[in-house]
């Protein structure tokens, strides 16, 4: 409680505890991802139910960010976390069984188990901020969704391996990356479980609870008896599900853009690919960026970008494959700088007391706009056309520069 330097010790340890568990907890959530629609296809005979999978899961991971939140904020991350995890972890078995049954309602049912780990997985990020102080934040997130990249990178590679495996147990070829997803999840829970202790919320609790004890006997005011910075949090949630929606909704078409130009599934893989590194890869550098120059001048960078990248896709010749690298490279940049400028906002805005709660809730908010996002792309490109989803995309972003000007004006009367 009075070491300064013990208590940097344990934010570093709580940091290398979750950096291990999004390491499987990606690998969970891409292996899953990466054949749900086919699965459901096959198991369906129909490909008109094939984005049912995608839509379940995010209704469960939306519903598991709200609990896993709350559950946090009561009993500690320790509790919240394993929780989630182990509960997508069963998800993904029910997802395998259901394959070997041929029981559709138990792949739907198991689904959306199955998208419990994918809120947990996203929420992990904000257990290395607990124990974090003002200039380690950003990092901290930073440093989760770094690690992130590396198993959500292995899930979809071993695709094949997992297929032969599965049938060597008599088991559907395309359950055998829900296989994966199970181990991982479980392991991820597990880890979790086993070494987050002592809980970095628990303790963050203590240490909040003894500074408002010291400073309620001087002359200084609590610095916890202030209230919620709802500006904050607006601005923060606001950032996140607009970077959400945006990149979801560009991303989710330019596949079927492409395939209008002739383009082959690797040219899509390639392009996806670099998608998802510009989106993980950069963000230690992010990270240190937010701590550096502050979330303001971050959040408005993300809108700047995501409308570079909404005109550069709107205007690329359609057979032009490097265009179309760099405009969705910019985008899964333009989104990373969002969550994590986003993620520190709502840190920064919100005392431990009520934090864990506040972020499962924003975290619901964030799922369901992806969720938004993918099924409203595919209307507007039906009834237009793919450079007027960029288009509007670009310009939705620029939206949130007024959101940012209007929370700092307001706290600072």
């Amino acid at each position: 409680m009075n070491s300064a330097e013990k208590q940097q010790q344990l934010y570093r340890r709580t940091l290398l505890i979750v950096v291990i568990s999004q390491i499987f907890g990606g690998a969970g959530l891409a292996a899953g991802i990466t054949v749900g629609a086919l699965l459901a296809q096959d198991m369906l005979g129909t490909s008109n139910f094939a984005g049912v999978p995608t839509a379940l899961f995010t209704l469960g991971s939306a519903g598991a960010a709200y609990f896993v939140g709350r559950l946090s904020q009561k009993l500690g991350r320790r509790a919240g976390l394993a929780s989630g995890f182990l509960v997508g972890g069963i998800g993904a078995v029910g997802v395998v069984l259901a394959a070997v049954l041929h029981s559709v309602f138990l792949l739907f049912a198991s689904l959306v188990l199955y998208g419990a780990g994918t809120a947990t997985n996203l929420l992990a990020r904000y257990a290395g901020t607990d124990l974090a102080n003002g200039k380690q934040r950003a990092t901290a997130v930073s440093i989760a969704m770094v690690f992130t990249t590396f198993g959500a990178v292995a899930g979809p590679n071993m695709v094949g391996v997992m297929g032969r495996v599965a049938t060597a147990i008599g088991v559907p070829s395309l359950a055998g990356t829900f296989i994966l997803a199970a181990a991982a999840y479980i392991l991820a829970g597990i880890v979790i479980l086993v070494f987050l202790r002592p809980d970095p919320l628990v303790i963050a609790n203590a240490l909040a609870s003894e500074q408002k004890k010291v400073e309620s006997l001087s002359s200084v005011k609590p610095s916890n008896s202030l209230p919620l910075n709802k500006k904050g949090v607006t601005a923060g949630a606001v950032v996140m599900v607009l970077s959400q929606f945006v990149m979801i909704a560009i991303m989710t078409m330019t596949p079927v853009h492409m395939g209008h130009f002739g383009h082959d599934l690797n040219m899509v893989g390639l392009v996806i690919g670099i998608h998802i590194g510009a989106m993980f890869l950069p963000s230690l550098l992010t990270g240190i960026l937010v701590d550096k120059v502050g979330t303001t001048r971050m959040a408005i960078s993300f809108a700047i970008t995501l409308l570079v990248a909404g005109f550069i896709a709107a205007f690329a010749p359609g057979d032009s494959l490097f265009v179309l690298i760099l405009a969705l490279a910019l985008l899964g940049l333009g989104w990373n700088f969002g969550l994590i400028s986003g993620t520190t906002m709502i840190v920064e805005s919100t005392s431990i007391s009520t934090r864990a709660k506040t972020q499962g809730s924003v975290d619901v908010l964030i799922a369901l706009s992806g969720a938004s996002g993918g099924v409203l792309s595919g209307m507007v490109v039906a009834h237009s056309s793919f450079a007027t989803l960029s288009i509007a995309g670009g310009i939705l972003s620029i939206l949130l520069i007024p959101v940012v000007i209007w929370s700092l004006k307001k706290e600072q009367v």
